[in-house]
């Protein structure tokens, strides 16, 4: 193995123990001093919520990684499909250490968090992310994906505030779904024509056919069914987030601010009433 195959296994199993560190340590300890509301959860809720305190940071930490490579990386912008894949590589062994992490946590708290389809869509990411680690296949692809993960943060924050008990009608729920619908739309349904156009130019051509047969069958396959989703999750975001607006602007009547003044207690299931 050559050091910088080395390096990357490094970097995947640092990863990896780095994000159990943070879901059975530094979250729970975190999350106990700045928010009270955790100490009256259950201990499924507080599971997901270290979950979830995780999911987050790793998106945030990979999402900014993956901007300055979009931004700054020559050889991958120039050369999608065979350019130098060495940040990409970086980049996706965190994401790799963080997947295998988040299986584990997945399969030992299934009760709590356990979810088929997260077990297939992390390992159809670990399929994927094999052709990038180990033949440095696709890294402009590889790195344009995983700027969907800007749109996690708002996702689990409405969890959090779910959770916490604030009303859909409060403001803080108002404003994270307006930013969740506008950084989804951004980051998942604005980019699909530079994503797909970028697929056009190598199509057919010689690097398209250096890529091994189960490489590209994984990204043209995997590429369309996430975006049917995408667009079929914007959808329900855009209902969603219309719905909490209008829920805000009724609440705003005479009689509706003292109903929404106090915060119902958090279900078991994590929903409010």
């Amino acid at each position: 193995m050559d050091p910088f195959s080395q390096l990357i296994l490094a970097i995947s199993v640092t990863s990896f123990l780095g994000f159990q560190w943070l879901f059975h340590r530094a979250s729970p300890w975190v999350s106990t001093h700045i928010s009270p509301g955790f100490l009256v959860l259950s201990d499924k809720q507080k599971v997901e919520w270290n979950s979830r305190t995780v999911s987050t940071l790793h998106a945030l930490l990979v999402g900014l990684f993956c901007l300055y490579i979009l931004f700054f990386d020559d050889a991958v912008n120039k050369d999608p499909a065979w350019g130098d894949p060495t940040l990409v590589k970086i980049n996706v062994a965190i994401t790799t250490g963080y997947l295998i992490s988040d299986l584990l946590l997945i399969f030992y708290y299934w009760k709590a968090i356990g979810d088929k389809f997260f077990v297939l869509h992390h390992l159809a990411a670990l399929y994927a992310y094999y052709y990038v680690l180990g033949q440095g296949t696709l890294p402009y692809f590889a790195n344009f994906r995983l700027l969907a993960e800007f749109s996690t943060p708002c996702v689990n924050q409405r969890w959090f505030l779910e959770v916490l008990g604030y009303p859909r009608s409060s403001r803080p729920n108002m404003v994270n779904g307006v930013a969740m619908a506008g950084i989804f739309f951004l980051v998942r349904i604005a980019v699909m024509p530079v994503y797909y156009g970028r697929m056009c130019t190598i199509y057919g051509t010689e690097a398209f056919y250096r890529v091994p047969w189960g490489g590209r069958a994984s990204w043209i396959g995997s590429s369309i069914c996430l975006d049917l989703m995408n667009v079929m999750w914007m959808h329900k975001i855009a209902r969603g987030c219309y719905r909490v607006l209008q829920g805000g602007r009724q609440s705003a009547a005479p009689g509706a601010l003292q109903h929404h003044q106090h915060h119902p207690p958090p279900q078991e299931n994590g929903k409010v009433d």
